[in-house]
């Protein structure tokens, strides 16, 4: 309650009729969305009406209150989110215990036997990922280098426009190309046995990941100070020799949050993989063949939802709550390696 006090207080909302009002109503909206759905209208049409007066009366009162609201929000339905996630999982774990993270042998998914291993969607999710990164990264911090430190303006000017424009492209459309055009030419070339493979969905999804890992690089390449660059050029350092030892270090804080933001796309990717794989639940044999078939934790819930029910809802719930825990766990990765180079960088030990 004093934590609570003392943040009202930080931000002046109590001694303000204005903040109590927006407070109360806001309180009112909660409590009634869950307790009488049906009835929340009422207190969100107060609430919108104090937030009308309060935008007229005190401007600054009322922007710190919805900006309050907002993130009180944000955090409550992450939360939320996280607890339906994990509770509608705990059905799957019950009946296959942690065989459902270990199980290699024998049937592996099999919902008519309630049979559940997430071994084949992991180990797919792990291969397309690293194909994935392995072409997005060197290439995307390559092509940032290229915008931020050694294009000239007209094509500064040009390039990063359609690097932005080629990360808004729809996910379906890269799938989609990869299906009718790639795939093809690795079962013609390659006489693949099957149509559709890890290797072509990890070329599609590192060439989706590319313009994200190209655009947030050059960004944090091009906010490395000048005068770090003059100083080493007044040095008698060469252009490519201040690029990466002073630029690329200075930046890598930026460059590797670059790196697991294409990453993340990459373990997330949805639409892609469905397209193309042909949803196998086994694991490639050998275990190293980036050429088999197999699925992607993605991929399998995508294909599956719209006909699971029971348990094997659940084990898609599990397959959800494996996804949660690696994106979370990759996000905190990223703030880690940013918050020691920023120590390193300036010096702290």
């Amino acid at each position: 309650m004093s934590v609570e006090r003392g943040l009202v207080g930080r931000l002046g909302l109590g001694d303000s009729p204005i903040g109590v009002l927006l407070g109360v109503t806001l309180l009112a909206v909660a409590l009634t969305f869950f307790l009488a759905p049906g009835l929340a209208i009422y207190p969100l049409a107060a609430f919108a009406i104090v937030v009308v007066y309060g935008i007229f009366r005190e401007q600054g009162t009322t922007a710190r209150m919805l900006a309050l609201a907002a993130t009180v929000v944000t955090v409550l339905v992450l939360g939320l989110i996280t607890i339906y996630l994990v509770a509608q999982s705990i059905p799957a774990f019950r009946i296959m215990g942690i065989d459902i993270l270990t199980k290699t042998g024998g049937k592996l998914w099999n919902p008519s036997s309630a049979i559940y291993s997430l071994v084949p969607m992991m180990w797919g999710t792990v291969v397309t990922t690293l194909i994935a990164t392995a072409i997005a990264a060197p290439l995307g911090v390559a092509g940032a280098v290229f915008i931020a430190e050694m294009a000239p303006d007209w094509a500064r000017g040009l390039l990063k426009p359609a690097v932005e424009a080629l990360a808004g492209i729809p996910s379906i459309v890269y799938g989609f190309i990869g299906f009718v055009v790639l795939n093809p030419f690795m079962a013609e070339e390659l006489s693949l046995p099957t149509f559709g493979s890890l290797f072509v969905v990890g070329i599609v999804i590192g060439a989706m990941a590319l313009p994200t890992v190209v655009s947030v690089a050059e960004d944090a390449i091009a906010s490395v100070p000048g005068p770090m660059k003059d100083g080493s050029l007044a040095l008698g350092a060469t252009d490519w020799q201040t690029t990466t030892a002073v630029t690329l270090p200075a930046a890598f804080s930026g460059v590797s949050a670059a790196v697991l933001l294409g990453i993340g796309r990459a373990v997330g990717e949805t639409m892609a993989a469905t397209v193309i794989l042909a949803h196998a639940q086994v694991l490639p044999d050998p275990l190293y063949d980036v050429f088999g078939n197999t699925e992607t934790l993605t991929s399998l819930i995508a294909s599956q939802y719209g006909i699971a029910s029971g348990s094997q809802m659940s084990a898609l719930f599990a397959a959800g709550v494996v996804l949660f825990v690696t994106v979370l766990g990759l996000s905190i990765g990223s703030q880690y390696v940013e918050r020691r180079m920023e120590r390193t960088l300036g010096g702290d030990t």
